[in-house]
């Protein structure tokens, strides 16, 4: 898994390619990335999944960590670009319910109120 950062419209929006899943070298995980942003003040975070191949259940487990945090934080957790495979992933647990998952990421962006 390789993440990129960008700021866009009041957002971190987190780029991310691969396989997002357990794995055994020594990496932030994406939860761990998306903490310290928030520790930085960031408080709004876009997950683009547009070249995201696999989750595993670690990997779920990761991003709803990072709705966690983010929420507690006093934020918002965007996902953005999801294929459809992943979108079953979402669907079977549930994850559709709860997050907030958009088509593009102009839309997620557009979806996050601006102070």
């Amino acid at each position: 898994m390789v993440i990129a950062t960008r700021d866009a419209d009041g957002a971190v929006v987190f780029d991310i390619e691969g396989e997002i899943r357990r794995s055994d070298a020594p990496r932030a995980t994406l939860h761990q990335l998306v903490k310290e942003k928030i520790e930085s003040g960031s408080r709004n975070i876009l997950l683009n999944f547009e070249k995201v191949e696999f989750i595993d259940s670690f990997g779920v487990g990761e991003i709803l960590a990072s709705y966690i945090s983010t929420q507690n934080a006093g934020g918002r957790l965007k996902l953005a670009r999801i294929s459809r495979k992943l979108q079953l992933v979402f669907q079977v647990t549930m994850l559709t319910k709860v997050l907030d998952i958009y088509d593009t990421v102009d839309s997620a962006l557009k979806s996050i109120p601006k102070p």
